[in-house]
C-alpha cells in the first residue's frame, strides 16, 4: 500500500521572516472511514452481526473513557494502547505544584505490533500537482 504526499515549503521555526526555506513532503489523506464502514467490513469477515459489532465498539469507547479518566493505560492488543498525558506550568518548589498547575491534557496513542509492522512496509508516491 502507498500513501500520497505533496510538497510544501516551510521556513525555519523561530526565525523572523522564516529564515532559509526548504521543501518537505507532507502526507495527503485520501478520505476517512467511519464506524459504520468499519462495522460492515468486520461483519463480512466474521460471524458477528453488525449490530453486535457496533454495540461492542460503542461500549469500548465508553469503557476506555472511564479507564483513561482513572489514570489507567488502555491496552488494545495488536491495535495499541492509549494513556492520558499532562503538561503543567513550572514552579520553583515542589510545594507550589498543585492540580491547578496542569495546563493541558491529551490522550497519547502508541501503536501495537501490527500497526508498527504496517508502517515498516508503507510506500509513498508524489501526488500529481493540480
Amino acid at each position: 500500500m502507498s500513501i500520497p504526499f505533496k510538497v510544501i515549503e516551510r521556513g525555519q521555526p523561530g526565525v523572523a521572516g522564516g529564515g532559509t526555506k526548504k521543501y518537505y513532503a507532507t502526507g495527503i489523506t485520501t478520505g476517512e472511514t467511519n464506524i459504520e464502514a468499519l462495522t460492515t467490513r468486520i461483519e463480512k469477515i466474521s460471524t458477528v452481526s453488525g449490530a453486535d459489532v457496533r454495540a461492542v465498539l460503542y461500549a469500548l469507547v465508553d469503557v476506555a473513557t472511564d479507564e483513561l479518566a482513572e489514570g489507567r493505560i488502555v491496552r488494545l492488543g495488536d491495535l495499541g494502547s492509549m494513556r492520558v498525558s499532562i503538561s503543567s506550568h513550572g514552579h520553583d518548589t515542589p510545594e507550589e505544584v498543585t492540580a491547578h498547575s496542569v495546563k493541558n491534557q491529551k490522550v497519547l496513542f502508541t501503536p501495537g505490533s501490527k500497526i508498527k509492522n504496517m508502517l515498516k512496509t508503507l510506500g509513498f508516491y508524489k501526488a500529481p500537482t493540480p
